[in-house]
């Protein structure tokens, strides 16, 4: 099935020329027909390594923040007729063998997006999640999941897989450019009432894979807080 679909990688990049060839390495190009990388003006040559392995390249000429660099992705994507759109950080610390589910899962038709999951087998302290990171990330899922009415093991994974149909009902283009896009994505997601399925995916966290600091991450925290509460009173209205 997977074979008769296009089925897009995208990556957005931000100094990831240390990771990005090992990642690429271990995408399943038997069923990927193309990957695109979205460059957020790095500093280490990232765009024309890219380049060199046989990657479709984009460079922003400034550097725009996390969500602007999906922005992009998925608007390649989407006009170069991806039936799904899987985004993957380059920085080795997703297993990109797991394209191949997560397409997989949305082909089936059984859901419109698909997530790679660090926690539904436990993997994120076992891969060297940070505590404090840990800690955050159960908090707001609970939160996130009551007020919601969802039952997902996290929010804030950086891997998943869009069909096409469910991507362009979420007006991604109005989201923040900062780091909170991949909520509100989710958070649209749940609004739409479309379809959500995860899968487990173990996480590695090294040296040279990217992580926001713990004053970022306290302000997503907030971030994602007032994003729900508002989506509860939208619901409320």
């Amino acid at each position: 099935m997977l074979n008769d679909l296009k089925i897009i990688v995208v990556l957005p990049a931000y100094n990831a020329a240390r990771t990005l060839e090992k990642t690429v390495v271990e995408i399943p190009r038997d069923i990927v027909d193309e990957i695109i990388l979205v460059d957020d003006a790095s500093r280490d040559g990232t765009a024309d390594l890219a380049r060199g392995i046989g990657l479709t390249v984009v460079e922003h000429e400034q550097n725009r923040g996390y969500g602007a660099n999906q922005k992009t992705c998925y608007g390649l994507a989407l006009a170069r007729g991806a039936d799904i759109i899987v985004m993957l950080h380059p920085d080795y610390q997703y297993d990109p063998k797991l394209i191949s589910v997560l397409a997989d899962k949305v082909a089936g038709g059984d859901c419109d997006l698909a997530l790679g999951s660090r926690f539904l087998d436990g993997g994120a302290r076992a891969g060297g999640m940070p505590f404090y990171k840990f800690l955050f990330n159960r908090f707001l899922t609970k939160v996130q999941n009551v007020a919601l009415g969802l039952n997902l093991s996290e929010y804030h994974t950086g891997y998943r897989a869009y069909e096409r149909g469910a991507l362009m009902k979420i007006p991604f283009e109005k989201f923040s450019n900062d780091f909170i896009f991949d909520n509100q994505l989710l958070v649209a997601a749940a609004s739409l009432k479309l379809r959500v399925a995860e899968a487990p995916c173990p996480a590695r966290y090294e040296k040279n894979s990217s992580s926001i600091n713990f004053w970022r991450s306290v302000k997503y925290g907030f971030g994602v807080l007032a994003l729900t509460v508002r989506a509860v009173w939208r619901r409320r209205d």
